[in-house]
């Protein structure tokens, strides 16, 4: 080597050539690059509603943060649906900008922390908010307490909101306003649901489920909290829902009692760090107890001196796990529009079954009544009263050999006497699509018995009433394409439905609309090349259409909808833009990754998303990253702007990575097949995808260096990176694992079963899935695995890891290991992310 080659005295490299950085170097790349990426990102209104006001202007509600501002807040505009133009949008704060913020660090309760984890909520500021239309209330939780403002329309410049006055020394969460009268509020505070009223100041507890006075072991009830199970597997975070009409002067509140008093508890070290304390939780592993659930219903009225009295629990007279021996979970709960129904979706442990079913408001009996004047909860009990009722009805049953996924598309069309009709989605096909259903009603029992309840004391099933009996059922879509599961919104008046699906390809959310007079012809309302969210006034005459692409920032218009042609239907539907909230650019091209969709060996075109090192030269192989998740529910690749939840992957690029994101068979969107390809298997088959992918593109693109390629992902992706260390050594030099499962006897019960059945179903799946069975396997080369884990993870515990590190101990094999004590599944802190972002770069440039 001539002596003007050498590299510099003193001057470390990495393996590809390039200058090491100090760790103080790679500091100041990640807070920098954290601030560019924060300013190329543009914010997205999330929580949309519309009101119409009345001089006829409609005011469009909605969080997001203002310009120059960090925290989101409500802001909204206001549309004038009568002009036949383009508007001028101005973005208006709502709130005063002065009350008191939250950040998503230690500042707030558990509770909150925890429901922000469930809903995967990493925001500071205000996250959620309830608005009544008529009368312009809105109320909204923010550090552990509830705020109100009343939003009359002809404000004059932003609301300064109060502080309820609430009596519970819990946290406040999950306010909702009553529908027939905006003064009282309904909210959650320590396992029990209360009711405050705004104008008198009385607050009143409504359920004496939890006591708070017990230990956390002997405390098990809760009323109106859903599981974990339900939040975290089934994305339900309501447990109590207001009945909707009502004519007789009784408010009433339909709720969920949990009983966890089976479910195992373990325990935390403390998420408040200076106490030194511990925390517990109540988690169903795999194959254990889960939650036992009831419905109940709670009811009360109001005095002349506006006082919460008369309150009164009523029961079931039956019990829903003996009517359905096989129900396990309630996944779903709500009322019927005319108020005289409360509807459930019912599904077995193995999640193979799921009955849609009504259950009458007669049906709940007084069980027992609690005086508002009685703090301690002291009842008294009441017999059910033998009589007649209208009957529990099932009226769609369904049945997968896989599993069924819930969703959220079901709207009631019209109930009589003889049948209900209502639109309704299943994947029978292999693909989700709507349907619409007309299912028979039974008339009212007077003591029919089904045979499996002969020796219960129950008189009011009919054993007719729980098979359904479909009257009509005709499909409103068919293809080999997927409605999304998010919403659908039906014009009743035009008998039309909209409803986002990926007609187009898997990789566009695209905004339809089919007519229930004409079913079969679908209509695509949005334009391809973009992918979009939207939302709708209850009219269906104005919506907010959110669009973007891997090449373009989110853009946000309003558009209004007419009708132009007599007889109706989906082609004479006119879409107008009413104006901009939001216009995006186009990005520098450095920010704009690649899609690819290479077939593989099985026939089977998959999709992988490539981000380009930021200094490529031609004729270079570059260091390569396969960030990977690779389980079900989530999709990585699609035709989205990729902005700050890809910082990650956006600064491994600009530090001269090749980044690789591949949707492997097991991915949603591709119908139940492609996605069933997991079932029992987990861990084994996924890995086999990604790493064909990435030979097809290291082959294709050229600048791959398949003798440098990593490994990273979290949560799921971290699970696969222990694994991709463990089946394939010779491909992945290091690996990276944030938050890893290691064994899924030790995750819960409503994610695992779904996908890996039941361990005792399914013993050889959960041993081939297990990385403690392979420890021997791991590479006996120093600095080649990296584990991340928070300490009080209450998601993936910490002691999936710690059952890793036990094993790699005992059996000799190096690691290394990056704790964060005080966080959770997600990386919350904003010091803790720019730590593992740091230690990332750090890691890979010196071992890579």
């Amino acid at each position: 080597m001539e002596i003007g080659s050498m590299p510099p005295k003193n001057t470390l490299q990495t393996a590809g050539g390039r200058p090491k950085k100090s760790w103080t170097e790679l500091q100041t790349v990640v807070t920098e690059f954290r601030k560019q990426l924060a300013n190329l990102s543009s914010t997205v209104p999330t929580n949309i509603n519309f009101r119409t006001l009345s001089d006829g202007r409609v005011r469009i509600y909605f969080l997001s943060t203002p310009p120059n501002g960090w925290e989101t807040t409500l802001l909204y505009t206001d549309v004038n649906p009568n002009w036949d133009q383009s508007q001028s949008l101005s973005l208006n704060l709502l709130l005063e900008p002065s009350i008191p913020s939250i950040s998503a660090n230690s500042t707030c309760s558990r509770e909150v922390q925890l429901l922000l984890e469930r809903k995967r909520l990493a925001t500071w500021g205000i996250t959620s908010y309830e608005i009544h239309k008529l009368s312009g209330k809105i109320v909204f939780p923010l550090s552990s307490t509830l705020y109100q403002c009343l939003d009359t329309g002809y404000n004059t410049g932003p609301l300064f909101p109060s502080q309820l006055r609430i009596c519970p020394q819990w946290a406040a969460i999950d306010p909702q306003i009553c529908p027939q009268n905006s003064d009282l509020i309904a909210y959650v505070s320590g396992g029990d649901i209360w009711v405050t009223h705004t104008l008198s100041g009385h607050d009143e507890r409504l359920t004496y489920a939890h006591d708070g006075r017990r230990s956390f072991v002997d405390d098990p009830l809760s009323a109106g909290v859903p599981s974990y199970v339900m939040q975290e597997e089934f994305s339900r975070y309501r447990g109590y829902w207001w009945q909707p009409k009502r004519d007789d002067g009784i408010y009433r509140i339909v709720y969920e009692e949990v009983d966890e008093s089976d479910v195992c508890v373990f325990t935390f070290p403390s998420s408040q760090a200076a106490t030194g304390d511990y925390e517990e939780y109540r988690f169903p592993r795999a194959g254990t107890a889960n939650a036992k659930s009831k419905l109940k219903l709670v009811q009360f009225t109001l005095n002349e001196s506006l006082q919460i009295t008369d309150i009164c629990i009523k029961d079931l007279p039956y019990s829903l796990t003996v009517v359905f021996p096989w129900l396990e979970y309630i996944v779903r709960v709500g009322w019927t529009p005319n108020s005289q129904y409360i509807w459930l979706q019912a599904m077995n442990r193995q999640q193979q079954r799921l009955d849609l079913v009504l259950i009458p408001l007669d049906n709940f009996c007084e069980a027992y009544s609690s005086s508002a004047s009685s703090p301690t909860g002291d009842h008294s009990w009441k017999s059910p009263i033998s009589r007649t009722i209208s009957p529990l009805q099932v009226i769609y049953s369904e049945t997968s050999t896989s599993w069924i996924n819930v969703h959220d598309l079901l709207n009631f069309i019209e109930i009589t006497d003889s049948t209900v009709t209502f639109i309704w989605a299943s994947e029978e096909t292999g693909f989700r699509h709507l349907y619409l259903v007309t299912s028979s009603l039974n008339g009212a029992t007077n003591g029919c018995r089904d045979t499996h309840l002969m020796n219960q004391d129950i008189d009011y099933i009919d054993e007719t009433t729980l098979i359904p009996r479909i009257v009509n059922k005709v499909p409103l879509t068919c293809g080999k394409w997927e409605v999304l599961d998010c919403n659908i919104w039906v014009d009743h008046s035009r008998q039309l439905v909209y409803f986002l699906g990926l007609k187009e390809t898997p990789l566009e959310k695209h905004l339809y609309v089919v007519s229930l007079q004409g079913p079969g012809y679908v209509r695509l309302l949005t334009e391809p090349g973009y992918s979009y969210s939207v939302e709708f006034n209850e009219e269906c005459n104005l919506m907010i259409q959110i669009y973007c692409s891997i090449n373009r920032l989110p853009s946000c218009k309003v558009l209004k909808l007419t009708q132009t042609c007599q007889s109706g239907g989906v082609a004479g539907l006119q879409l107008t833009l009413m104006g901009f909230l939001s216009e995006g650019g186009q990005p520098e091209k450095q920010y704009c990754p690649s899609i690819y969709n290479p077939q593989i060996s099985s026939g089977d075109v998959l999709y992988a998303m490539v981000f380009k090192p930021h200094n490529f030269t031609l004729g270079v192989k570059y260091p390569t990253v396969l960030n990977v998740y690779g389980g079900p529910e989530v999709q990585t690749v699609n035709n989205t702007f990729k902005g700050m939840r890809q910082l990650r992957m956006h600064m491994l690029a600009a530090q001269g990575y090749c980044v690789i994101c591949v949707d492997s068979r097991g991915s949603r969107h591709r119908g139940t097949k492609f996605e069933n390809h997991l079932r029992c298997r987990m861990g084994q088959v996924e890995l086999s995808d990604q790493v064909e992918v990435l030979k097809i593109l290291a082959e294709q693109l050229g600048y791959i260096d398949m003798d440098r390629v990593a490994i990273h992902g979290w949560s799921y992706g971290g699970y696969l990176s222990l694994m991709g260390l463990i089946q394939h050594p010779n491909i992945f030099k290091v690996a990276i694992a944030g938050a890893p499962v290691t064994n899924w006897e030790y995750y819960d019960t409503g994610y695992t079963e779904r996908y890996m059945d039941l361990p005792e179903n399914n013993k050889r799946g959960y041993s081939a899935g297990n990385v403690l069975t392979y420890i021997e396997k791991f590479p006996n080369d120093d600095n080649r695995l990296l584990i991340i884990h928070g300490l009080i993870d209450e998601n993936v515990h910490f002691y999936h890891t710690s059952q890793l590190i036990n094993s790699l101990v005992k059996a000799n094999k190096p690691y290394q290991l990056q704790i964060y004590p005080n966080e959770r599944h997600s990386l919350r802190n904003l010091d803790a992310s720019r730590h593992y972002e740091t230690k990332l770069l750090s890691f890979l440039q010196n071992n890579l």
